[in-house]
């Protein structure tokens, strides 16, 4: 049997300033219905916010260490998927009221005919994105057999 991954469980980003990132994501990720913790990692603090499903952790740089470049290998941008287009909005709004700079919510059909989301970036740059769950996501559930080779699923999906 192949093990089927099923979500991302954590993701661990390191920042150049934990105390001015732990400012900026106390808000984001409250909004955003996570929750906190604090721990030590090695000796060193970090700073844990997780829901039901995933866990976003941060943790100080090692001295020296250069900024983010997201066109560098590494991350380029991270996404959280909001239930709705309407729960972008409010993300949006909610964000604007943080003093969050944010693009304004948009549809996006390059990527799916639905796909509505918000983009902004943490204090070192991070990109952050927020967006609808789209339908042709629904789609590659439900039609997750028939879908058998490594292939854009789209091509398949919008031959039927």
């Amino acid at each position: 049997m192949t093990p089927e991954v099923t979500g991302i469980d954590h993701v661990f980003i390191t920042v150049l300033d934990l105390r001015r990132s732990e400012t900026f994501y106390d808000g984001v990720m409250k909004l955003l219905g996570f929750r906190k913790g604090t721990g030590l990692i090695d000796g060193e603090p970090v700073i844990h916010y997780y829901n039901r499903c995933l866990q976003y952790s941060l943790r100080q740089a090692s001295p020296g260490a250069s900024g983010y470049n997201p066109l560098a290998a590494g991350l380029n941008h991270l996404c959280f998927q909001v239930k709705d287009a309407p729960t972008v909005d409010v993300a949006a709004r909610d964000l604007q009221s943080l003093g969050v700079a944010i693009t304004p919510p948009q549809l996006y059909p390059e990527y799916a005919t639905d796909y509505y989301a918000i983009y902004f970036n943490d204090p070192d740059g991070i990109r952050l994105e927020i967006v609808n769950r789209t339908r042709l996501r629904d789609v590659i559930c439900e039609k997750w057999a028939d879908l058998k080779e490594f292939e854009n699923p789209l091509r398949k999906i919008d031959a039927r």
